[in-house]
């Protein structure tokens, strides 16, 4: 009886499971992109468990038992997702897909031709992050002695500014959340660099374009530094610095729901001590002393938009004095009183697609400086120099985003200055006033995530020059492999002649067009850069003496610059050692200004080379870090003038190759203890630990016939001090990036 159950039941189950059997059918087809078969493309049909993954050539397969009317979907993250209605009935079908990319924010190939963006959107390659400034042998917490190791940017250390590809460090223009920032170095005397006015802290990121920049920007011949502040601290938190030649202490306060801050700080510095305990090359006087304040706040809305203000104060002092090199003159006297503040206001918020950026800066600035000679002991030939100028920028850019990749924006800018000079052996002061309008556009253009382009149009009128210019601007990128991107741009760049050199004579802009090609591979970890440029200059100024002061006399000069540079940051091959090498090959000539031929210029060698490495041992509580710096001799020249005030060449030569190997450690004290009260960070830095005897260049006589060389102000420079912060521990900012 059992046998016959149990063979019935079999009966039964093979007749169902024949109907079922007959009842599936086979869904097939090929996916294919650009004509050829992908694979890893999931096809499934909606609200089912039925369903396949492509082989290698793009095929797929599976059966199915569902009937009627059905959507089959093809997905993959690389790729947009597609549905295609389906009829299933009792036969066998094929259907056939093409694929369209996805176009994704993450995966889109970004423009980086000629630039370098330290950035939370750019963790992966990141580079010069305010660690990574803070924590670069030599560069004493600044920003742009932190770019000097990065290629295309000259080591310049006899006065301030970037000198970029060939440029002249007034070529490079330096902008503060989109407004432009004036006086963005201290206040200094010739031969003695002054240091950055803003604090590196300020920022969580910055754009270093050293050619071929947005449209957005303008007024700058060779380079643009953008930096971006921070939008709000981390939590309230109260900052102590002190050291041999200076002291500071600030605090920032926060609200929970991180949508007001607010913030002081203040900040003096005497290197006096230092005189006396190390060897000066300079004679000072007046040991340089500074005072400088800040205030800060920030307030967001509830719609997101968010407000910053800062504002900051400051004052220095010098004096100096050296042996003359004039007959019947013993010494040269210098004495520089300089005060100066800044205040930047910029406001961002989201109107749905759009996207609008209003910002403006104000500086006033002042720079007195009294010069005298001595002989036998009595002060003659009195003359002072003071120089005070108003400066005001204000610009508004509206963006709209058309796709994930694609974006268009326009804005508007106004420059305004007013500058006076008065010189006390001349008859009257020199007044110069300037106003520039500017107006532009540039979009955006992803048109996949392998290929993107950037087209942007700027057009500026002076009202010093009484003419418009219109400066077209190109870019675009192509990723070429898996990690590697190529990119181009061009674009046109023009600059006023700086003010000091406006006369009675109508000048004309100043225009520098650049071409420059790269190829960069990233990965995690890894960052290679190949960069050739071509830069050439036309329109350039060039200046004769008349009276009391050289002036433009015409815009006949001209010149170009040419090389290739190579970058190489390396944060995974060598266990716990981060390290960057950068080498950069110049070729250039101009003749301009005071130059009475085509010359290689004194401000640029042919080869640099940079190297930095950090290392921090967290047993030992310790960071290292070093950097070396390598040029090759700069020239250096000699004009003197005619009676008509024109220069002629008169005498030249090479400066020795310049070397400097720099160490700085970072010990914390209280690493690891979490009942620590605050963070502590103590810093030893070394300039130039071997003592290398580098010359900048030379001073020579009115006749050209005696010189002297012209020294850092010391050879090795020792830093110690000590920072504290109350609030804010970064312990882990110091283990993972060598802080």
């Amino acid at each position: 009886m059992q046998t016959f159950i149990i063979s019935k039941l079999l009966l039964l189950f093979s007749f169902l499971m024949g109907l079922f059997l007959n009842a599936q059918i086979t869904v097939s087809g090929k996916v294919n992109y650009k004509n050829k078969g992908v694979k890893d493309i999931s096809v499934t049909l909606k609200d089912t468990y039925d369903g396949s993954t492509t082989d290698a050539n793009g095929n797929y397969s599976f059966q199915t038992s569902e009937k009627g009317n059905h959507i089959l979907v093809f997905s993959n993250t690389k790729f947009v997702e597609i549905e295609k209605p389906v009829t299933l009935a009792n036969e066998s079908i094929v259907v056939n897909s093409d694929l369209k990319e996805q176009i994704s924010e993450i995966d889109a190939v970004v423009i980086t031709a000629g630039s370098i963006e330290a950035s939370d959107r750019k963790r992966a390659t990141a580079l010069l992050t305010p660690i990574d400034i803070y924590t670069t042998a030599g560069a004493n917490g600044q920003v742009t002695a932190a770019l000097e190791t990065l290629p295309g940017v000259q080591k310049i250390g006899e006065t301030e500014g970037l000198f970029v590809r060939g440029g002249t460090g007034t070529e490079t223009k330096f902008f503060m959340d989109g407004n432009l920032v004036n006086n963005f170095f201290g206040n200094s005397v010739p031969g003695i660099k002054s240091m950055d006015r803003l604090n590196t802290s300020l920022f969580k990121g910055n754009v270093f374009s050293s050619g071929g920049y947005s449209a957005v920007y303008g007024q700058a011949l060779s380079s643009v530094l953008a930096l971006e502040s921070i939008d709000f601290p981390e939590r309230n938190s109260i900052d102590l610095g002190i050291s041999p030649i200076f002291v500071n202490a600030g605090f920032q306060n926060v609200n929970s729901e991180k949508t007001r801050s607010f913030g002081i700080s203040g900040s003096y510095s005497n290197i006096a001590l230092m005189t006396k305990l190390i060897k000066f090359n300079n004679d000072f006087t007046k040991a340089p002393e500074s005072f400088g304040t800040n205030f800060n706040f920030r307030i967001k809305n509830k719609g997101g938009g968010i407000l910053k203000y800062y504002g900051s104060f400051d004052t220095n002092k010098i004096g100096l004095q050296a042996e003359s090199l004039e007959p019947n003159i013993d010494f040269d006297n210098t004495r520089l009183k300089g005060q100066n503040t800044f205040h930047n206001l910029s406001f961002k918020q989201k109107f749905g697609e759009y996207l609008l950026n209003l910002g403006g800066s104000y500086t006033y600035n002042s720079n007195l400086i009294d010069l005298s000679n001595t002989y036998q002991n009595v002060e003659i030939n009195p003359n002072t120099i003071d120089v005070k100028g108003n400066y005001f920028n204000a610009k508004a850019i509206l963006e709209r985003k058309i796709n994930k990749i694609s974006a268009l924006r326009g804005g508007i800018e106004f420059n305004q200055t007013r500058e006076t000079t008065d010189v006390s052996l001349a008859p009257n002061p020199y007044q110069f006033k300037d106003g520039i309008i500017s107006v532009f556009a540039e979009t955006d253009l992803g048109f996949s995530n392998n290929f993107s382009a950037k087209l942007g149009l700027r057009s500026e009128y002076s009202s010093a020059l009484e003419k418009w210019n219109l400066a077209p601007r190109f870019a675009m990128a192509y990723r070429i492999a898996k990690g590697w991107t190529s990119s181009l741009a061009y674009g046109i760049f023009y600059q006023n002649p700086e003010n000091r050199y406006f006369g009675a004579t109508s000048l004309n802009y100043q225009k520098a067009e650049h071409y420059i090609l790269q190829l960069q591979r990233s990965s995690e970890g890894r960052s290679f850069r190949l960069e050739a440029f071509y830069k050439n200059y036309n329109d350039l100024i060039k200046t004769k003496v008349l009276g009391y002061r050289p002036v433009a006399i015409n815009n006949n000069g001209d010149g170009y610059a040419k090389g290739l540079e190579v970058f190489w940051r390396d944060k995974k091959s060598i266990k716990d050692i981060d390290y960057w090498v950068s080498y950069s090959f110049l070729d250039s000539k101009r003749n301009f200004e005071n130059y009475d031929q085509s010359l290689f210029p004194s401000f640029a060698a042919k080869h640099t080379l940079s190297i930095v490495a950090k290392k921090f041992v967290t047993a030992w509580k310790t960071g290292f870090n070093v950097s070396y710096t390598y040029t090759s001799g700069r020239p250096y020249y000699n004009f003197q003038t005619d009676s008509n005030g024109d220069y002629h060449l008169n005498n030249y030569g090479t400066l020795k190759d310049y070397n400097a190997l720099n160490f700085s450690l970072n010990y914390l004290p209280f690493l690891g203890k979490k009942d620590a009260k605050a963070f502590t960070v103590l810093v030893l830095g070394i300039n130039n630990v071997l003592g290398q005897k580098n010359i900048y260049g030379y001073q020579f006589s009115n006749d050209g016939l005696r010189n002297r060389p012209v020294l850092p102000s010391t050879n090795t420079f020792i830093f110690i001090g000590a920072f504290i912060n109350f609030g804010i521990d970064r312990t882990e900012d110091a283990i993972n990036n060598n802080l």
